[in-house]
């Protein structure tokens, strides 16, 4: 998959806002490609040429390698950053436009002027930002249990064990 397919879909699911667009997207993606390494463990990079997110891999039997490019789960996850990057943003510029503007409500001579409760806003936008981390936090959890595959098996699981039943879940009788 491509930066700017990614950035596209983060785009689109952000409902196409007009003070953003796919090519900040697609640089914050670049620049943040390291951080998804570090949460999920992998080595994801970006190749030169076609600009596709990959990664390599080396298969341990016949030391042959090959570029496997970012996977569905990793790109939604890539997805969930900048959703928790883009509501921090929206989060900063609303605290600081919280401190200028303090009137909520004018009246005058039958006419209204009502301003939004920019503290309201704030707080919305916090809630939004922890729902996001939220749901980072457990993309992340996911996306390494299901990912995680043994390093080496060791025993023979077809031949039943022996076991002692005479202590049972090794207590100790005492007889008084």
């Amino acid at each position: 998959m491509k930066i700017v397919d990614i950035a596209d879909e983060i785009y689109r699911e952000l409902g196409e806002p007009t003070d953003n667009s796919i090519p900040p997207i697609a640089f914050w993606i670049r620049t943040n490609l390291g951080t998804l390494n570090n949460y999920l463990n992998t080595a994801f990079k970006i190749q030169k040429i076609t600009l596709e997110v990959e990664q390599t891999f080396t298969d341990p039997d016949t030391g042959a390698s090959y570029e496997i490019l970012i996977d569905e789960k990793a790109a939604s996850i890539l997805k969930k950053m900048y959703f928790v990057h883009n509501y921090e943003k929206l989060l900063r510029t609303n605290i600081s436009a919280a401190t200028a503007d303090t009137i909520i409500e004018v009246a005058d001579q039958g006419s209204r002027v009502k301003k939004i409760n920019k503290n309201e806003v704030t707080r919305v936008y916090a809630q939004l930002k922890s729902t996001e981390q939220k749901e980072l936090r457990e993309s992340i959890n996911d996306y390494k249990i299901h990912g995680a595959s043994p390093k080496q098996v060791v025993g023979d699981d077809t031949v039943a064990g022996v076991y002692n039943t005479s202590d049972q879940f090794n207590r100790i009788s005492l007889t008084y």
